[in-house]
């Protein structure tokens, strides 16, 4: 069993559990407390899950029934609107579970490193989704399930580090080196996230190159584009719900020993 110890900070006892805080940075940082993040991710939760379900179910419709058939690739090409979406978050989750990580390992705030936690699981499962679709999409577009193809590679290799972050820390049982290990691990792996986004331009792949610029005008119909971005943002409110219910879990684990969670679980049990 992991040990969770580890008193709270002066930063975090007097300025953000005093109610008080004397400048906006303070009212920012009182939400970096577990004690302060914990009710408010619980009041998120089923907004987002609505959220979620509102859009996928959108943008399904979208993808499925409205959009029309590509003239090159027929039908086989809908299943971009899983694909593209899953890998778009695949790498963002990444970046963003780096960013807390480092966030924890630099400042020391239990939350920060909570949440990189928290994020790993649904940022491999996107990874893994992406290659499954990949797959789905290349066998009848290349005709291979599999090619060792840069961008389906790069992709491959974010996938094992994920893997390994979550296994690095599950095989700590120090919590706080847990964290710390995990953050090394984060950051170096942060490195591998342009190389999958320049991987299509850097080397010749079978890989087409990117259908959504922020420099070009999109290179597919607006009803296409529309069911994708649609579909991105479901995958956004998805990647807050489960994220959100994690870190509670890992709260409630984590703080179990202090007063304040034990009279949650008491008024909860």
């Amino acid at each position: 069993m992991k040990n969770y110890s580890g008193a709270q900070t002066v930063s975090e006892t007097a300025q953000i559990l005093s109610g008080k805080p004397t400048s906006f940075g303070s009212r920012l940082f009182k939400y970096a407390a577990p004690q302060a993040f914990f009710p408010i991710a619980g009041k998120m939760i089923p907004w987002f899950a609505a959220i979620a379900a509102i859009l996928t179910a959108l943008g399904m419709y979208i993808g499925f029934f409205v959009a029309p058939t590509d003239h090159q690739q027929g039908e086989s090409y809908r299943i971009i609107f899983l694909h593209v979406p899953a890998a778009w978050m695949s790498m963002f989750i990444y970046l963003v579970m780096a960013f807390w990580a480092g966030v924890g390992l630099v400042m020391n705030t239990r939350l920060s490193s909570m949440m990189a936690s928290a994020l790993a699981p649904t940022g491999a499962m996107f990874a893994f989704l992406a290659l499954w679709t990949g797959a789905l999409w290349g066998k009848p577009t290349w005709g291979a399930w599999w090619v060792w193809d840069a961008r389906l590679t790069s992709e491959l290799i974010l996938l094992f580090l994920y893997i390994g972050f979550m296994a690095l820390q599950a095989s700590i049982d120090d919590a706080r080196r847990a964290d710390k290990a995990g953050a090394v691990l984060a950051l170096v792996g942060a490195v591998n996230v342009p190389i999958i986004y320049f991987s299509v331009q850097w080397w010749n792949t079978l890989h087409q190159g990117s259908s959504v610029s922020l420099t070009k005008s999109p290179s597919m119909a607006m009803t296409m584009l529309a069911g994708m971005l649609v579909m991105a943002l479901a995958a956004w409110a998805y990647t807050f719900t489960v994220a959100f219910m994690r870190v509670r879990c890992i709260i409630i684990e984590r703080e179990k020993h202090t007063d304040w969670m034990k009279q949650y679980l008491e008024k909860n049990a």
